[in-house]
């Protein structure tokens, strides 16, 4: 029993104390005053940013970013058919795409669009020649 009385006082100091705390905030400096700057606060101060050189910490910086992998894509065509026709489709079928033979392509890196190309073989494999490069205020709108 005895400790419990003991436990009840030191709940008893510790919450007046807070109550005085409490009491004392209140009559003391409020936001009021503090932007009234009657706190005694210096102002700091800054320099001037200049156009000052890159650090070589930002060359490897950038050289870091250069290691990050992108996807590349070509978009050749696209068509667009019924659930009943795709079902009839077989090895061998022949799908149809909106683009003539030798009309350019689209080229999306992770899927954004870049640019334009046209499609050409190098040593029996297929590559895109990039004919047209979209501008950066297009590429910006294309994010969106």
């Amino acid at each position: 029993m005895a400790d419990e009385e003991a436990m009840d006082e030191s709940w008893e100091d510790a919450l007046g104390e807070d109550s005085d705390k409490a009491e004392q905030d209140k009559g003391g400096d409020d936001w009021d005053n503090l932007a009234g700057g009657d706190s005694g606060a210096d102002t700091a101060n800054f320099e001037e940013l200049g156009a000052g050189e890159m650090s070589k910490g930002g060359t490897q910086n950038l050289e870091f970013l250069l290691d990050i992998p992108l996807e590349v894509s070509v978009e050749l065509g696209r068509s667009s058919m019924i659930i009943d026709r795709m079902l009839q489709l077989t090895q061998g079928s022949v799908i149809e795409l909106e683009k003539a033979a030798g009309e350019t392509v689209e080229i999306y890196v992770n899927k954004k669009l870049l640019g334009k190309g046209e499609v050409i073989v190098v040593n029996d494999r297929f590559g895109v020649r990039i004919t047209e490069i979209i501008s950066r205020a297009d590429r910006i709108k294309n994010m969106g």
